[in-house]
């Protein structure tokens, strides 16, 4: 599959593509594990949610950038990008495990947009942490 890849027109629609693919794959895991329905609280006009989801959308892009970056291989890029999310994921059990005193999936349920502001610049500011370790290591 690499080989395919050295043409940089291919090369580029190829790993836009499986970023893509990765992060619907991502946003179904945060939606599996999530307590309320993303696309529905979002019709709704939940703002608390759509800050939420941006900023999960943009720290596993984020996390992408920085594996694209340092892998010449496809499967490793594809690799480092999935164990990004997982800490991303992580991040979100943290997070609920840090507030005892409120449930955070309730609170974003509930249109609270300062614990979806804090969701938001979590998810985005973790990510470039363990994008700067894909780097790193690479």
């Amino acid at each position: 599959m690499d080989q395919l890849f050295l043409n940089e027109w291919l090369y580029t629609a190829g790993v836009y593509s499986l970023t893509v693919m990765m992060i619907i794959v991502s946003l179904s895991i945060f939606e599996m594990v999530s307590s309320y329905k993303t696309w529905d609280e979002m019709k709704k006009g939940n703002v608390a949610v759509a800050l939420s989801i941006s900023g999960k959308i943009f720290g596993i892009a984020n996390v992408f950038r920085h594996s694209i970056s340092a892998n010449d291989s496809i499967l490793v890029m594809l690799l480092w990008g999935a164990y990004g999310f997982v800490l991303l994921l992580f991040v979100y059990f943290i997070f609920e495990f840090l507030t005892p005193a409120f449930s955070v999936d309730q609170e974003l349920a509930r249109d609270n947009r300062a614990i979806g502001v804090v969701s938001f610049i979590l998810s985005i500011s973790l990510s470039y942490i363990i994008g700067s370790s894909i780097l790193l290591f690479q």
